[in-house]
């Protein structure tokens, strides 16, 4: 074949593939994709707190990459090729950090925090993961008045100090002091702070199990309660006299949840400064997002993050390990 027949041919393809009219439809869903991964934080909250529902499952827009990118090959449509590239970048650019192992090596004490679930049915099964773990300090939630007794003697010899309040706990093999309870706008008891005096010195630990949210057909991501509570912790922790500061607990959000940003604009998560991956908590038997969360302040520095295996919780426990 002759050169200029072999360019005439190339240029028929080029052509065929980039005919604006050949996948249209997939051209716009990845413009629509791409759209939606940059400007998540103008989607307002008015309706549905619509902004938050999209913020607590926004990695998950990264697998709309491969189908509108096989789709278009499939196709043979150039325009919705380049624009299923788009959203791959911008994804990348959002969340390629989380994929990469950041850990650090050791650290001068290890941290966890796991909601049981009230409906745990062997809750001697979690003590020995809980005590299995190396971890220093403990945080637990949703513990019920039944279950509290059975967890702190299951507890008692490898963490010999701890302090509950309402349905929170923590237990530590350091001692525990000036335990008081933060109102974080419930009416009962489900956040409080405390003093834990590590062997490198002192930190506030704040312990909480914000309010948790729903997802219903006729009022949309039910959330109003848990950033009121957000809020009011935000609040209490901005105004810890102590400079180091730890906060353990499920949140029933994530980071890039912003109705959590009187928390999370002024603390580091773990995961993210340390982790290998997104480190998914929720649920326990399919994790999808991490609403169960580390974060620090006053340069306490992360140096490993990790999800621990299932027990019978609908959540994972997380720990992290910090050099004071």
């Amino acid at each position: 074949m002759a050169d200029d027949e072999r360019a005439r041919t190339w240029r028929d393809r080029l052509r065929h593939w980039f005919d604006r009219r050949r996948g249209w439809p997939l051209t716009l869903a990845g413009v629509l994709v791409t759209v939606v991964l940059v400007a998540h934080a103008q989607v307002p909250n008015a309706v549905g707190n619509l902004g938050s529902l999209l913020e607590t499952f926004l990695p998950w827009l990264g697998l709309t990459v491969p189908v509108l990118l096989a789709l278009a090959l499939w196709r043979r449509a150039g325009y919705a090729v380049v624009a299923a590239l788009l959203p791959a970048a911008v994804w990348l650019n959002l969340f390629g950090a989380l994929l990469v192992d950041k850990s650090s090596g050791p650290g001068d004490f290890t941290v966890l925090t796991h909601n049981v679930a009230a409906a745990n049915d062997d809750p001697q099964g979690t003590v020995r993961m809980l005590t299995g773990s190396g971890a220093q300090i403990v945080a637990l939630e949703e513990l019920s008045a039944a279950a509290a007794p059975g967890y702190a003697a299951g507890l008692a010899q490898k963490f010999p100090y701890h302090a509950v309040e309402g349905t929170v706990g923590l237990w530590s093999t350091y001692p525990i002091d000036g335990v008081t309870v933060v109102d974080i706008k419930m009416g009962w008891t489900r956040a409080f702070r405390a003093e834990v005096t590590t062997p490198k010195g002192p930190l506030a630990v704040y312990v909480a199990h914000l309010p948790s949210v729903r997802v219903k057909f006729d009022s949309g991501f039910t959330a109003g309660r848990r950033d009121v509570s957000a809020q009011a912790l935000g609040d209490a922790i901005e105004h810890e006299p102590l400079r180091k500061v730890l906060l353990l607990g499920d949140l029933n959000g994530t980071m890039n949840d912003r109705s959590l940003a009187p928390i999370t604009s002024q603390m580091r998560s773990a995961q993210g400064a340390a982790g290998d991956g997104f480190g998914f908590s929720w649920p326990a038997s399919f994790p999808m997002a991490r609403i169960d969360q580390i974060l620090s302040k006053g340069g306490l520095i992360p140096t490993d993050s990790r999800t621990l295996p299932a027990d019978a919780s609908d959540h994972l426990a997380v720990a992290a390990t910090y050099r004071y």
